[in-house]
């Protein structure tokens, strides 16, 4: 590929750059999180928080599906190496976050909406924090042994009250990143692996190359897919953060050079899978089609602890690659080698006997779909992409419908953990279950630096949260419409639409509903001299309320307005008492 820095100057020239960061610093942190993080535009608008009072802190972005806060500090330098500095400014920053209070404080305005979602973020012990220092340089020997210091301050603190990793990111790095996300549409690691002689053993069993292998802990690290999850698809959780028991253990180990020669007999192994493996020479294996299903854990503790592990000469892990091609028997592989510590119920949800009912009811009813219960899972290509159901976005949009609840949408870990057998205990119809991906299709279709829907610049950022309050909106309506406290048919409540031609009008009414509900909070919090913290409201129970508000002061409104619409609306969008059911009760 061209120059990675011919190419970041290319794209930072371009009109959304130039007109909303003031600096080339800026545009290269922006760049950073539109192509490695894959932002949109306003999302990166928002993330972005550099400035003055920016307190060394260039970008926070959270993302809730991985339960991860990325502190992002950007350095653009041309030059081929730089100083100790930028390591210092991380570690600077990364001190502010033992006392968010004092940081929120003394920040700017936008670092301190931010600081406050971080903090409600934090309350949830199973986010892991995630410094991560970007350069378009080098670093010199001495900002190499800064980065060494600090990330053995993280990885040894066994005492620390933050699960933080930290990771830099250099011109090099910048490449593989890069990389990395134009592969993400056909996510197939194919890497090369070079054993020592005599430590490792090729064999066939069961009709199955296998190669068992102490590899060296140092070729572990040069593993692709580790720090953005590629690598583990088929493994049945990912990364739980480095601060866990287990992995505790491992740091010790590693940051022990006497204790790593050990390393090899205190470590159960890692597995992995490929679609095919091959012998190159001296010692080299290619293999393609690259998945770990057993070792997720121990290869991102392993990584956190790169610097202590590059001077390990004499500490390995035992490997097992088996040459697996079969879909069904690579998934069956991956649960029953996960069984040397719990898996938490949410990794295994796909195998549920209420999630298997419904993939099984949904792809009778609907032949050309395609209902995706595992995390990677490819739809096979004679399947209608417009019938494609996954499972972890329904169990979102049942949330938002069904329990009525979008404040508690944007993430996994409640859906699948708390709520799960009271939220999947019903036998929801195939024709709901199609609707709502109907529905929420329809939101995503909008939610786009155009705007169609005229939605409020700060809800357009909150792509991971806000579109389940539409969506919530749009059962609100209906409701309304029928003058119903019960939850509508969301099979019944497009049937309507459809006959009626009243898709697009019933999103917009919502979406207008949304912008006033926000607007409205907004608004309380300024006279009463509050920061508005549009995340936080979010995820508030209160903002059920205000959206509820917002439409029924709309319907109060129209009839003075346009009653002939209001009188339509009504009419068209009636439907029987029994397409309404009781809100699933399971208060937050």
């Amino acid at each position: 590929m061209d120059n990675i820095i011919d190419i970041i100057k290319a794209e930072i020239a371009q009109d959304y750059y130039q007109q909303n960061f003031s600096n080339d610093g800026q545009r290269f942190v922006a760049w950073y999180m539109r192509n490695v993080h894959l932002l949109d535009q306003c999302q990166t608008k928002d993330a972005v928080t550099d400035g003055a009072n920016d307190k060394q802190i260039d970008a926070v972005y959270i993302d809730e599906d991985e339960q991860k806060i990325y502190i992002v500090q950007g350095k653009y330098y041309l030059g081929e190496t730089i100083d100790a500095e930028p390591v210092r400014e991380v570690i600077s920053s990364w001190t502010q976050f033992n006392d968010l209070a004092a940081l929120q404080e003394n920040a700017n305005d936008k670092l301190k909406k931010k600081i406050s979602e971080v903090s409600l973020a934090m309350d949830d012990d199973s986010y892991c924090l995630c410094f991560e220092l970007i350069t378009t340089s080098t670093f010199s020997a001495a900002a190499e042994k800064d980065v060494e210091v600090f990330q053995k301050l993280l990885t040894e603190d066994e005492n620390a009250d933050i699960n933080a990793q930290f990771s830099v990111i250099d011109r090099e790095g910048l490449v593989d990143a890069y990389n990395r996300v134009l592969e993400q549409t056909n996510p197939v690691l194919n890497h090369t692996v070079t054993l020592e002689n005599g430590k490792y053993l090729m064999t066939e069993l069961s009709s199955t190359k296998v190669l068992i292998a102490a590899m060296p802990l140092k070729e572990c690290i040069k593993m692709p897919g580790i720090k953005d999850g590629t690598l583990f698809q088929k493994n049945v959780r990912q990364s739980l953060g480095i601060n866990n028991t287990v992995n505790k253990k491992i740091k010790r180990t590693i940051n022990d050079p006497i204790k790593c020669s050990d390393f090899f007999f205190f470590h159960n192994g890692i597995t992995a899978i490929c679609n095919k493996m091959e012998y190159l020479k001296n010692g080299q294996f290619k293999f393609y089609g690259l998945n770990v299903v057993n070792g997720c854990q121990s290869l991102n503790t392993i990584l956190s602890c790169s610097e202590n592990v590059k001077k390990r000469n004499d500490a390995y892990v035992l490997f097992r690659f088996y040459e697996i091609p079969q879909r069904d028997r690579a998934d069956s592989i991956s649960i029953n080698t996960n069984t040397q510590s719990a898996v938490k119920a949410r990794d295994l949800r796909s195998n549920s006997k209420q999630v298997l009912k419904l993939k099984r009811a949904y792809e009778q009813k609907y032949p050309n779909g395609f209902f995706a219960t595992k995390r990677g899972e490819q739809m096979p290509a004679d399947k209608d992409r417009n019938y494609l159901v996954e499972l972890s976005s329904l169990g979102k949009d049942l949330m938002a419908w069904y329990m009525q609840r979008p404040n508690l949408s944007y993430g996994e870990t409640k859906i699948f953990d708390k709520y799960f057998s009271t939220l999947f205990k019903n036998d929801y119809q195939p024709e709901d279950i199609y609707a709502l991906t109907f529905w929420m299709n329809k939101i995503m279709e909008s939610w786009t630096m155009d705007n169609p829907l005229g939605l409020n610049e700060i809800i357009l950022t909150m792509k991971a949260y806000a579109p389940y309050h539409l969506l919530f909106a749009i059962s609100a309506v209906f409701a309304k419409c029928n003058n119903q406290m019960n939850v509508p048919s969301p099979a019944e409540c497009l049937k309507l639409a459809q006959e009626n031609n009243l898709v697009d009008t019933v999103i917009a009414i919502s979406a207008n509903c949304l912008n006033n509900a926000i607007d409205s909070e907004s608004s309380k919090c300024i006279q009463n001299n509050k920061t508005f913290i549009p995340q936080n409201w979010v995820k508030n129970k209160s903002c059920i309320q205000e959206i509820q508000s917002a439409i029924i002061n709309y319907f109060s409104f129209l009839p003075s307005m346009n009653k002939p619409m209001d009188d339509k609306l009504k009419k068209e969008l009636t439907m029987e008492p029994q397409y309404f059911s009781y809100r699933v009760q399971a208060d937050d």
